[in-house]
């Protein structure tokens, strides 16, 4: 693990693309950079970075807020932001950027990093350009893999059998290479210890 991320937010975990209206409330500015201090006096390794996730925008606290906890949580320790957005459109995102770059100096500011699960629409090339350091697509994968499983499985009940999904899915020879050779062996060993 080269890396931690913590939320500004208190109570039990909640999605945070349900906003506000989840009862989701934020940590203060001073509460979260004491995590941050402490997390830092613990960590044992250079190559360990704690990264601060910012969620003004998504409650809805403005970008005021954000810029502020953004400039605190740089100077507590934290290696990088992650500012988080549930809008449609990158706008918000991109005025924080803006901002950031424009209103806090350059010896106080560290990498930023954005996660556009709601807001698709817009490219890296033009989040690298607004100061972005690193872009995290933290879902896509698995809703896209769900939306397979699903029709993998609408077709087998529909046929009665996965002849049909064959030509959609990974081959078994290709799946299997991914298994590790030591894998393979401790598993032909232990069965030949059971008499399996």
């Amino acid at each position: 693990i080269n890396a931690e991320y913590g939320e500004d937010k208190v109570g039990a975990k909640r999605n945070s693309l349900f906003g506000a209206s989840s009862g989701q409330k934020q940590d203060s500015i001073e509460n979260f950079c004491e995590k941050i201090r402490v997390g830092k006096q613990s960590q044992v390794s250079a190559d360990f970075m704690i990264i601060a996730r910012i969620e003004s925008l998504i409650l809805e606290a403005g970008c005021d807020d954000a810029l502020a906890r953004a400039t605190a949580y740089a100077a507590a320790g934290a290696d990088a932001i992650m500012i988080h957005s549930k809008q449609k459109t990158p706008d918000e995102i991109l005025d924080f950027c803006r901002r950031y770059k424009a209103e806090v100096p350059d010896n106080a500011r560290v990498p930023v990093v954005v996660v556009p699960s709601s807001y698709s629409v817009i490219y890296e090339k033009e989040l690298i350009e607004a100061g972005v350091s690193v872009v995290i697509y933290a879902n896509q994968l698995l809703r896209a893999s769900f939306v397979a499983m699903k029709n993998a499985m609408q077709s087998i009940l529909q046929n009665q059998r996965a002849k049909e999904v064959d030509a959609t899915i990974m081959p078994i020879k290709q799946i299997i290479s991914f298994i590790p050779a030591e894998a393979n062996e401790s598993v032909s060993r232990s069965s030949s210890v059971s008499g399996v």
